[in-house]
This record gives C-alpha cells, structure tokens and sequence, in this order.
C-alpha cells in the first residue's frame, strides 16, 4: 500500500500484512505528521492517484469573484503609480502609504463545519477572495500556493479525518518565518472574541465565538490592522508586504 503524505507530500509504502483493519494512522517519517489512513470498500488503501485527485487545492466559491477582482486590479495600478511617483522623486527612498493596505483584496481559506456557508457568504460579501477545503490535505495545497495568508478554522471541520487538529499541528510545526505570515482563526461556540490571552496560548492569531460570524469582517480588518502594526518596522527591515 502506497500513501501519500498530505504536509510534506513524501510517498511512503507500506507492508500489505501489517496493516491493520479499519482506518489507521501512520506518522510519516520525514515531517512527523500524523497520517490517516482512509481505506475505500474492499478495505484497501486509496491509491496514490486516488490520494492525489482528494487533495486538490481547496476551491474558490464564485460569490463575489467580480468585486475581488476590480479590488486587486485597482491596487495593482495604484502600486504601479506609487512606484513611479517613488522612482521621479529620488530624494525619498520610499513613498508614503496612503493606507492602501487595508483596502488591498485578501484570500482567506476556510476549514469549517456547520458555519461554512454562512461564513463564506459574509466574506465574500465583503470584498474577500474565499476558498473552502473539505479536507485538511485540500487545506494544505491551497496553502503551499503561498499567497493566501488568512485561514479561519472550526473545532467541526472534518472532524472523522482530526482536521482541527491537523490545522493546528501544521501551524506548530511551522518556521517562524512561515508562522508569521499565516493569519490563523478559530471560528467556536465557546471562545471570547478577540481574547488575546487565549490566542496566544494556543499559537493561533484571533478567536471569534460563533455568535460574531456576523460581524466577522469588521473584526478581521480591525485584527489585520493590530497584526501589521506590530510587525510594521520587522516587515520593513525585511522588505515584506503586510499582511
């Protein structure tokens, strides 16, 4: 049996006989990540090509697909006429933001459970590039694409294949370097908006209880905003955009 690592993307094969019945876990011995295994109806481990076309990168919902593109086209020309304003005025090394970033088009994945429709609705009614996993491999190759920089995740999302705790577990396993460019959001029915506090203990970014998904936009712009305040002169130092 062949399977596919869904962090790292090693292929490991393993010993027919020694398998055991059922779903099993495995942790692949390049990452350390925690593998389960599905089997399909014969009790057989799913092909590496089936392993394959279940972890297409999380797909993109159409709503508001216009909106996000005008979005990103319009800061893509007020870049460009900030970089030639920035090249005819030698005297100044740089040139000043007009608070562009906080109007600039995010991607955000979503890696949700019962909130996922209502969550994606919002979001993409507020100007964000959605996509949505199903799975936490799905999750994983939209994130390797490098430019979605926001995920917001529930205890629920695919709870049969642990995708709560496989999100997190990435995020721990993460470089700094990496961590600090992943916005991470725990969308539950018991957190405290906004609890710092809790946030930190848990390595994640943001906690929104579930009650405030109607006011998640605001929330996000105002979190966003706090997050590139604090890394505003590292960012700058090591020529990074923000957030």
């Amino acid at each position: 049996m062949i399977i596919r690592c869904d962090n790292c993307s090693v292929s490991l094969q393993l010993d027919e006989s020694k398998v055991p019945s059922g779903n099993f876990t495995v942790r692949c011995p390049k990452c350390q990540n925690l593998l389960r295994v599905q089997k399909d109806a014969s009790g057989r481990g799913l092909s590496t090509v089936d392993q394959l076309a279940s972890s297409q990168a999380a797909s993109a919902v159409p709503d508001g697909a216009r909106e996000f593109a005008e979005k990103e086209a319009d800061l893509q020309i007020n870049s460009a006429l900030r970089s030639l304003m920035s090249a005819l005025q030698s005297e100044k090394s740089t040139i000043d933001n007009d608070g562009d970033d906080d109007e600039k088009p995010r991607r955000i994945l979503l890696c949700l459970g019962a909130k996922l429709d209502e969550t994606a609705k919002i979001l993409s009614g507020a100007g964000y590039k959605v996509y949505v996993a199903q799975t936490p491999a799905q999750a994983n190759e939209r994130l390797r694409e490098g430019k979605t920089e926001m995920l917001v995740f529930s205890p629920d999302f695919a709870p049969e294949l642990g995708g709560a705790a496989v999100i997190q577990q990435k995020a721990n396993a993460m470089y700094s370097s990496e961590r600090r460019r992943l916005f991470l959001v725990s969308l539950e029915e018991k957190g405290t908006t906004m609890s710092a506090h809790d946030a930190f203990l848990r390595n994640i970014n943001l906690i929104v209880n579930d009650n405030d998904v109607n006011q998640l936009p605001l929330i996000l712009s105002r979190a966003i905003t706090d997050y590139n305040d604090l890394y505003n002169y590292f960012n700058k130092a090591s020529g990074l955009q923000p957030i």
